[in-house]
């Protein structure tokens, strides 16, 4: 939520996350369907600092708005799960593992200390 213009980085196709869990910083991936979904949100929104604006000026977007989208996501996708804003990491950690990406990368990505908290997180 607190992501700015300059951590989005499309060429490398990374994103940067700063302070994340346990304060860390960290780079993860970006999608060719996320790039492009970006980049169609970038000319119709046209943000000037924050990738995701909170309605003042130089604020981000609250989680409380960001899970309440998510929310109004599935609702409308007619989603009967029972899925959170979580979901979606736990969704791109399985994804890259069934891929064949390492366990010990995906940790990173992650921002884990720990490849016991990544095989709980994914499920393993």
């Amino acid at each position: 939520m607190k992501l700015k213009l300059e951590d989005i980085g499309t060429k490398r196709k990374l994103i940067y996350i700063k302070g994340g869990k346990g304060r860390k910083d960290r780079y993860t991936l970006l999608s060719d369907v996320v790039i492009e979904t970006l980049s169609l949100y970038l000319k119709l929104y046209q943000p000037k600092k924050r990738l995701f604006p909170g309605q003042k000026e130089g604020r981000h977007i609250t989680t409380r708005t960001v899970q309440r989208i998510f929310e109004d996501a599935v609702k409308k996708a007619g989603v009967s799960k029972e899925v959170s804003v979580y979901s979606l990491g736990h969704s791109f950690a399985t994804h890259l593992l069934e891929s064949g990406v390492d366990l010990r990368y995906l940790q990173e990505l992650l921002g884990h200390k720990s490849s016991k908290t990544t095989e709980i997180y994914i499920h393993t």
